[in-house]
């Protein structure tokens, strides 16, 4: 009798050890998926940096065409 029930305590040990390797082996994919993620995370945003400041400038650009555009027509209107 007592053998049966070592056999059957080595058996859910062995499912335990199993269960536990499995786990193991999920946190480490867990592990590098969240590295991976995170380094998306920084390009997106140095990207998204970039894109402000491409936006910024074309804003800038935008001000100083309707500037020109101003400035010529207030021309126009003095030769009229």
């Amino acid at each position: 009798m007592s053998f049966e029930v070592l056999e059957k305590l080595e058996a859910k040990i062995q499912t335990a050890v199993d269960t536990i390797a499995l786990l193991q082996m999920e946190v480490e994919e867990l592990k590098e998926d969240k590295a991976k993620l995170a380094s998306e995370a920084d390009q997106l945003r140095a990207q998204q940096a970039e894109l402000e400041q491409k936006s910024q400038q074309a804003q800038q650009e935008h001000a100083q065409w309707q500037e020109r555009i101003r400035a010529l027509l207030g021309k126009m209107e003095d030769v009229e």
